[in-house]
C-alpha cells in the first residue's frame, strides 16, 4: 500500500460535477404564507413540522439525518431533512410543499453510487426507496411473448431481475452486475457488457419540482453511454421496459458468467461505490489507472481498491477506532461482522484529484466521474 502525504486542493478540480438539486421555486412560485422560504426553512420548526404533516403515514420523515446511512460507500454528513415517501402521490406532495417555501430538493435512490460531501445536503433530500411498484402487462401483438413493466424508481435492480427471470423473460441480465434502485439506473444508465438501460426503456415518467408529471419517450430520454438527458431537477418515479422472451437457463448462464467474472475483479467486504470513473473512448479507467501505479493508494479514509483500480473504497473501519467514531444502525450490520464507521468525503476527493492528476499526466486523459456528488464541504 501507498500513501499520499500532499495533493492539490479538490477545489482545484473544475470538472467535478457541481450539486444536483433544484436551487428555488418556478419562476412565478409563491412562498407559503408563515414560513420562511429557501434554505432557512428546511430548519425551521414550522416548515418541517407541516412536512411531516402531509407525509403523516405514506412515509418516513427523518431530521439531520446522516447520509452514511444511505449510500453504500458509507459517506456524508447530515440532511437537513430526510424524507421516503411510499407513493407517487405522496412525493407529489412534497414537492409542492417545498416548492411552495423555495426549499431546495435532492432525489436519492438506493445511494450505491453517490458521494455526499461531509458537511451534508441543506434543504431536502428524497429518497426513491419507498416507491416500489412492480406491474407486467402483456406487450404488443407484433412480439408475441413480450411485456411491459412498469416498474417504480425505489424497486431494486436486483427485484426486476429476478422477477423477470422467473417469468422467462430477457433483456435485462446486465442487471446481474448493477446493485442500487431502478430510478438512479435510469438517470446514468447503467449497465454492463450484456446491456444498458437503454437498450429495453421505452418511457420514463418523472415529476418537476412543482410536483407535476412528465412523460418522456425513449428518444427524448436522450440515453448515452452512463448517462442521460432527463433533468436531475426531476424526480423519476416510474420506468416502461420492453422485455422479450427467453429461455431461462440461458437468461441465467449469462447472469452466473457476468457475477462470476464481476466477483474475481472486484473487492468484497468494505463499503464502496462501485466504479467512480468513466471509461474513455477506446480503453478503461481502471487500466490507466493501474499503469500509473496507483492500486492501493491511500489517503486517509479513502483508498484505491487493490482488486480493481477503478473503485475506490471506504476503509475507516481499517484505520480508525471505532470507539471513538459514530457508528451505523445496529440494525443493519456489516455482513463482515466488524463495525464499520463512516469515511471521509474530503479523503476521497482528495484521492479524486490525485488519481486524475496521474492520468491525465501520464496518459493526457482527464477522467470523469461516474458517481454522483452531492452536498457541501464541511466547516
Amino acid at each position: 500500500m501507498s500513501s499520499v502525504s500532499s495533493v492539490p486542493s479538490v477545489s482545484s478540480v473544475s470538472s467535478v460535477p457541481s450539486v444536483s438539486s433544484v436551487s428555488s421555486s418556478p419562476a412565478g412560485a409563491s412562498t407559503a404564507p408563515g414560513f420562511p422560504a429557501g434554505l432557512s426553512a428546511a430548519r425551521s420548526s414550522a416548515f418541517r413540522q407541516a412536512l411531516a404533516e402531509v407525509v403523516a403515514d405514506q412515509g418516513e420523515v427523518r431530521f439531520d439525518e446522516p447520509m452514511f446511512r444511505h449510500t453504500t460507500l458509507r459517506i456524508g454528513g447530515p440532511a437537513d431533512i430526510w424524507v421516503a415517501p411510499r407513493s407517487i402521490a405522496c412525493l407529489q406532495a412534497v414537492l409542492s410543499r417545498c416548492c411552495a417555501s423555495a426549499v431546495p430538493c435532492c432525489v436519492v435512490g438506493a445511494g450505491s453510487n453517490l458521494l455526499v460531501r461531509d458537511g451534508g445536503i441543506r434543504g431536502v433530500v428524497v429518497s426513491s426507496e419507498g416507491l416500489r411498484g412492480l406491474r407486467f402487462l402483456p406487450g404488443p401483438d407484433e412480439l408475441p411473448g413480450s411485456m411491459q413493466v412498469f416498474v417504480e424508481a425505489g424497486v431494486s435492480t436486483g427485484k426486476l431481475l429476478s422477477e423477470a427471470t422467473r417469468r422467462d423473460l430477457g433483456g435485462v441480465e446486465f442487471l446481474g452486475g448493477v446493485p442500487g434502485s431502478v430510478g438512479g439506473g435510469l438517470v446514468m444508465n447503467a449497465g454492463t457488457y450484456l446491456g444498458e438501460f437503454k437498450d429495453v426503456t421505452t418511457q420514463v415518467r418523472s415529476l418537476r419540482p412543482d410536483g407535476s408529471q412528465v412523460l418522456r419517450s425513449h428518444a427524448e430520454c436522450g440515453f448515452v453511454y452512463r448517462g442521460s438527458a432527463l433533468p436531475r431537477d426531476e424526480v423519476i418515479v416510474e420506468g416502461q421496459l420492453l422485455l422479450r422472451p427467453r429461455p431461462r437457463a440461458a437468461i441465467e448462464a449469462d447472469v452466473r458468467a457476468l457475477r462470476e467474472r464481476r466477483k474475481a475483479r472486484e473487492p468484497h467486504g468494505v463499503p464502496n461505490a462501485g466504479s467512480f470513473f468513466k471509461n474513455p473512448a477506446g480503453d478503461f479507467a481502471g487500466r490507466l489507472i493501474e499503469a500509473c501505479g496507483l492500486k492501493g493508494t491511500r489517503i486517509g479514509s479513502a483508498e484505491v481498491a487493490t482488486a480493481h483500480a477503478n473503485w475506490i473504497v471506504n476503509v475507516a473501519s481499517q484505520v480508525a477506532d471505532p470507539s471513538t467514531q459514530p457508528s451505523l444502525d445496529e440494525a443493519e450490520p456489516p455482513r463482515s461482522g466488524r463495525t464499520l464507521v463512516p469515511g471521509s468525503a474530503r479523503d476521497t476527493l482528495q484521492l479524486i484529484e490525485h488519481v486524475r492528476s496521474a492520468v491525465l499526466s501520464r496518459f493526457g486523459i482527464a477522467l470523469e466521474l461516474e458517481v454522483r456528488l452531492l452536498g457541501e464541504d464541511a466547516p
